[in-house]
């Protein structure tokens, strides 16, 4: 009787096994057809980029859609590298899905990926550009043509390898909203992972999010230590509570993970100022004017200014448009606390400063 049962299950396996091999016979295979080329622009047009025309269309790129064996959903990129170049270093452009066959292309991002690949601001550069496509990351398929490009860049943004933080809570200026005017933290000069605010809060609670818009990345605390929420995934961390209305000053170390908030009886007696701005020969008035920055009306000592054109040099705040009180740092895009030019390199820059103690973060934008 065992002996049946053994040959029993011998022959179902062998059964199962033969279903199997069936089921993958009959599976559709997907072949590459023919691969998409670029059917517009022409070779050999020339892009000379203008700063005032960043957020415009430089250009639309079409093809010739790919074709495979069977009727899929086609992802394309669009892909650029320096003249003779093998494409192992290139760019994406942009990238397309669910089969569409055109583009169209931004001034400040092709500028961008001609920086990005060595393209020198004002000088002509060649380029060339391929299309490929692809059905889930695979089935990759090259345009066996190019188009040649010339592209003479702006200056762009500046490098800038720094995070940013910002606040919020119903503590805070922006409530619990993460994407409304949300205070900026103030990062050190000479350490990255050094945060501080010095301001006033209303009684409440408050977080620091990375990316307005969004709940993650995020820092709570309790008791003087950090809490880190990666990703939405993550459990919610402990708010920070101001325990009344009043300026306090808040410091954290991501790398710590640390934090302080202390009462700052200063700022209820601090003097406020009638107007704030930059002055400097990295400013569009050199250092015979200055240009006026916007103040908060939640925080008196809060000043910013939307994205303004800067050029090599440097630069400083002042008070009331005199020279009785003005403000300045030795670092770049971050510091405070001295009477120094403040270096600036040539791009584009969202500003934040705060009178109370000559913090200042200024962040690269085109």
């Amino acid at each position: 009787m065992k002996n049946i049962y053994k040959v029993l299950i011998a022959f179902i396996g062998v059964l199962a096994v033969s279903c199997n091999a069936d089921a993958v016979d009959e599976r559709p295979i997907l072949d590459a057809i023919t691969a998409p080329e670029i059917t517009a622009p022409a070779t050999g047009q020339n892009y000379v980029l203008d700063v005032e025309k960043a957020a415009e269309e430089v250009a639309k790129f079409t093809w010739s859609a790919a074709e495979y064996s069977n009727t899929v959903s086609i992802r394309y990129n669009l892909l650029i590298d320096k003249k003779g170049g093998d494409f192992t270093a290139a760019k994406v452009l942009e990238a397309t899905t669910n089969n569409v066959t055109e583009v169209s292309v931004l001034t400040r991002d092709l500028n961008q990926v001609a920086i990005d690949l060595g393209g020198v601001p004002e000088v002509a550069a060649e380029y060339d550009v391929k299309i490929t496509s692809n059905v889930s990351g695979g089935f990759t398929q090259v345009s066996k043509g190019l188009i040649s490009i010339t592209v003479t860049p702006y200056v762009g943004k500046v490098d800038y390898e720094f995070n940013d933080w910002y606040l919020v809570g119903d503590a805070t200026v922006s409530g619990w909203d993460n994407n409304k005017g949300n205070q900026i933290l103030f990062r050190s000069g000479t350490n990255a992972n050094e945060y501080t605010f010095t301001g006033y809060f209303k009684k409440g609670y408050f977080k620091a999010i990375k990316n307005l818009g969004s709940w993650a990345p995020m820092y709570g605390g309790k008791d003087g230590s950090l809490v880190y929420r990666a990703t939405d995934g993550d459990q919610d961390p402990p708010s920070i509570e101001i325990p009344a209305d009043g300026y306090y000053k808040f410091k954290m170390d991501v790398q710590k993970l640390t934090y302080t908030l202390e009462a700052y009886a200063a700022g209820a007696t601090a003097p406020t100022f009638d107007t704030v701005g930059i002055i400097g020969d990295a400013t569009a008035k050199g250092w015979d004017a200055s240009t006026p920055m916007v103040k908060s009306t939640f925080n008196a000592h809060i000043w910013t200014l939307g994205i303004t054109a800067l050029n090599d040099g440097g630069m400083k705040f002042r008070a009331n448009n005199a020279w009785d009180v003005s403000w300045g740092g030795t670092t770049a895009f971050s510091g405070g606390g001295n009477g120094e030019n403040i270096p600036v390199a040539k791009s584009k820059y969202l500003i934040y400063f705060n009178d109370l103690d000559g913090s200042y973060v200024m962040i690269p934008n085109q």
